[in-house]
Order: C-alpha cells, then structure tokens, then sequence
C-alpha cells in the first residue's frame, strides 16, 4: 500500500470520553496513516457543543449532529430542535436510527426520534447517518417515506436482500473492523460484491476493532485495516478503492470532504 493513501473515515467517534487521555496522539497517528477526514457523527444533546468545538479545532473532523437510539431515555423532544440550530455547520444529520438488540428501549419513542431527525435532514438537504442494528425492516420502512432522502447504513451487517432494498433506495452502506475477521462470511461477501459506487470505508472508533486489535479501543488509524481486507476481497489494489470510497465519501457528504482530499498528498 502506497504511503500516500488518503482515507475518509466515514464513522468515527473521535469526540467519545474513550480518547480523552490521548486525543491529539490519536489524531495524529490517523494522519500519519493517511486519515485524512472523519466524519464525527454525534449521539446525545448533551455532546454537541464540545464535538463542535473539536471540529472547528481540527480540519480534518467533520461534523455531523443527531440523537442515538441508543441513549434514548437522555433524548428530550426539544433535543431535536437544538439538532437544527446546529446543522448550518454539519454535514450530515445523525447518528440517528433504530435499535432492536438493547433491550427496554421504547419501540415507539424510538421512531418518532428517527423520524423527526430524517424530517431535519429532508428539510437541511443533508445525508442522514443511519444505525440499524436488529431493526433493519423497521429502518427500511422509515427511510422509504423520504424519497430522495441521501445517507449511509453504517456498519452494515444485513443479508443480500437487505442490502438490495438499500441499493434501490441508493443508500451507501459503511463496512468497518467486522469485515475482518474470517468468520464474518456474509459480511466479507457483502464486501466483495457490493457496487463500489455504494460503499464506505468506517472504523466505528472507539467500538468494533478488528481482528488485529481484538479487545482493544479502535482507533481511525485502523482503517486501513479494513481498507487492505476489503481490495484483498475485491481482487483491487488498495489505491484503487480508497480512490473509489472517497469519491462516494465525497459525492455523500460535499465539499467540504472533497477539499480535504484535494489538500491531501495524493
């Protein structure tokens, strides 16, 4: 893999309390790897002012604002107004999206917080950052009542069905650390046969590292990681698909991502 490949991390929590003790050393060694963008996708209210603040501190960082459904019991309905006041910075809308695997989570109130954040995001003309994890016909149905509405399922695990019902939505799906490890066949062959035109490079940071760091924090240096599994599924070089991930990277999210590639050595 040639030195001067340069990636968009697609999800990266590089905000998150996990990099608190090393942040700037994090940073750096995701440059020093090529990373040359991360779009930092929010998950609570209480989060936005210092994600938008590490965003404005450091170029590279983009932001994207919205309420995980994960933390649900912190989300209040005024919560999604304050996501409004913030996206004449954002670049996208989320991370929004249903959640079927943790339990006690309130199944209604969870897509009502989904729908309104892909309201904002219909209504800004931005992508939405969509977590699908055990939801994804409940998700499938909600994105179906935007069309035209543009975003990325993110750390895509779905079947060939699945993944086709996105394609025909033309949603990009983002692939991370899972893809690495052998046992993931549905996922490697997901990778493998994707249109290259929908897809994501992602690390997920501090979650889901892969096989060469198992138990460890993930971090966006690891993308290459991911992105030396995937050419090596696909039968391309490693140039070739970062090459083709930042363009879609670029198509998704806009300017601002094209300009730090355009920036970057190349």
């Amino acid at each position: 893999m040639a030195a001067t490949t340069v990636l968009v991390d697609s999800h990266s929590h590089i905000d998150a309390t996990e990099f608190d003790a090393d942040r700037e050393a994090v940073i750096a060694r995701a440059r020093s790897a090529g990373v040359v963008c991360q779009i930092v996708p929010a998950v609570t209210a209480a989060s936005f002012p210092a994600l938008r603040d590490l965003c404005l501190t450091h170029c590279g960082l983009l932001p994207a604002f919205g309420l995980h459904p994960v933390y649900l019991a912190e989300h209040r309905d005024e919560h999604v107004a304050e996501i409004r006041t913030k996206l004449e910075c954002a670049i996208a809308v989320g991370e929004c999206g249903l959640d079927g695997f943790v339990d006690g989570l309130d199944w209604q109130r969870q897509i009502e917080v989904f729908r309104a954040q892909l309201l904002l995001a219909r209504e800004f003309e931005l992508p939405v950052v969509v977590h699908a994890r055990r939801a994804f016909d409940a998700v499938h149905a909600e994105l179906k009542r935007f069309p035209g509405l543009r975003g990325v399922v993110h750390s895509f695990s779905g079947s060939h069905e699945q993944l086709r019902q996105l394609l025909k939505l033309g949603f990009l799906i983002g692939i991370g650390g899972p893809v690495t490890y052998e046992r993931a066949q549905r996922l490697r062959a997901t990778a493998a046969q994707v249109p290259i035109e929908h897809l994501l490079l992602e690390t997920d940071s501090p979650d889901q590292p892969g096989a060469a760091h198992r138990g460890l924090r993930n971090e966006p240096a690891n993308l290459l990681d991911v992105l030396a599994t995937i050419a090596e599924l696909r039968d391309q070089s490693c140039e070739e698909l970062a090459a083709a991930t930042n363009a879609n990277a670029a198509r998704l999210f806009g300017a601002r991502v094209s300009r730090l590639l355009e920036s970057s050595p190349v």
